[in-house]
């Protein structure tokens, strides 16, 4: 991704809920952005909003690249093989049938499933059907990929899996837009932090400087574990 994304006064509401509340934002190229954020903070509105998956009530967002693709934290397996998953993806990609083998085997590779080819997704263990919903989302090739909250869910080996891919994807040029819940996560992966509470923007900048020095008491408060009222 070569420019950025930019939210500008951003509001949606949902049956009167407001969701996100005038945001605005710019996510830049280059490494990872973490978005954090207590529970109902907006963070998975904000992926699915520059998804294209929400219209903004109020405001307009920008620049986000017609490549783009999302993994929610709960992706559902097809009822067949690794493999026809990974197909299925691909040709809903529009990638032409000549092709799809040969890409569908480097995806494989890169996510560890190369000898998981033929065994039923639903019978994976969570980190494999998680890295193999990564690899459905980059089968679109993405310049942008929005994730949200892909470890909340998996023990600390597959989550360190997980956490290598995104690094890996990262260093291809691929920007990562990623949610979660986990502070450690956040700063182990994190090249710009963007806090969010009650659908606004706290705080937002590079990971070393707002995990170190944080500008605004609500980013200071929540990074000891106390709550945001």
């Amino acid at each position: 991704m070569e420019a950025a994304i930019t939210f500008s006064e951003v509001s949606i509401a949902i049956n009167a809920v407001t969701l996100l509340d005038r945001l605005t934002l710019t996510l830049g190229p280059g490494q990872p952005t973490v978005v954090i954020g207590p529970n109902g903070s907006g963070k998975t509105t904000l992926l699915r909003a520059a998804m294209g998956l929400i219209a903004p009530d109020h405001g307009r967002i920008a620049g986000v690249p017609a490549h783009r693709a999302i993994m929610f934290q709960h992706p559902v397996m097809l009822r067949r093989s690794v493999t026809a998953n990974l197909d299925y993806a691909l040709k809903a990609a529009g990638m032409a049938r000549a092709g799809r083998a040969a890409r569908r085997d480097e995806l494989l590779a890169l996510v560890g499933l190369g000898d998981r080819g033929d065994r039923p997704a639903r019978r994976l263990s969570g980190g494999e059907r998680q890295r193999l919903a990564l690899a459905r989302a980059l089968a679109r090739d993405p310049a942008v990929l929005f994730l949200d909250e892909p470890t909340a869910s998996l023990d600390p080996a597959a989550t360190k899996a997980f956490e290598d891919l995104i690094r890996t994807i990262a260093a291809r040029h691929i920007k990562v837009v990623m949610a979660t819940h986990d502070l450690g996560e956040a700063r182990r992966l994190a090249g710009d932090v963007v806090l969010l509470h009650r659908g606004r923007l706290i705080e937002a900048g590079p990971a070393p400087a707002f995990f170190d020095a944080p500008r605004t008491d609500d980013a200071r408060r929540f990074l000891a574990g106390e709550l945001l009222l």
